[in-house]
């Protein structure tokens, strides 16, 4: 990675663990899961709900923790917010590909501002970090598609 572009990728993160975005959780959210990295202390509480149609109409979280950790809840935050579930679903995946590739390959476009967290892939350490509110959401959802799953029926 060239140093402009680390440079970029440094602002991004420093700029999104000032100013979080999506931070703070709602009354409305219909699912809630917590996750506490032990190794560091990073800890984070990510609330959803959804729409009828699949939407997530409601992404919140708190938490504290180092610049990694809440910067990469808020890009998630943003990245995530007013997409339909499935579609969530595939960003989380994609960054966790991007967090195991130790090569450095080309990060999908779709994660957008998360992009910047690629370095953090050479960081065994700080992995961890930067999924927390990630493994949350992915939990968050699996929440809602038990209760879908084991809801009587509409008559």
């Amino acid at each position: 990675m060239n140093t402009d572009l680390a440079s970029l990728y440094q602002q991004v993160i420093l700029d999104h663990a000032r100013k979080r975005s999506g931070f703070g959780l709602s009354a409305d959210a219909a699912a809630r899961h917590h996750e506490l990295n032990p190794t560091c202390g990073d800890e984070i509480t990510v609330g959803i709900a959804k729409d009828e149609d699949g939407t997530l109409s409601v992404l919140g979280w708190e938490g504290q923790g180092c610049s990694i950790s809440m910067a990469s809840a808020s890009t998630m935050s943003e990245l995530c917010a007013h997409r339909d579930a499935t579609e969530v679903r595939t960003l989380i995946d994609q960054f966790r590909a991007m967090l195991r590739d130790r090569e450095g390959g080309e990060p999908p476009e779709s994660l957008e501002d998360a992009v910047a967290f690629q370095g953090v892939a050479r960081f065994v350490m700080r992995i961890k970090c930067a999924m927390l509110a990630w493994v949350a959401l992915e939990a968050c959802l699996e929440q809602l598609s038990a209760r879908e799953r084991t809801a009587p029926a509409a008559s």
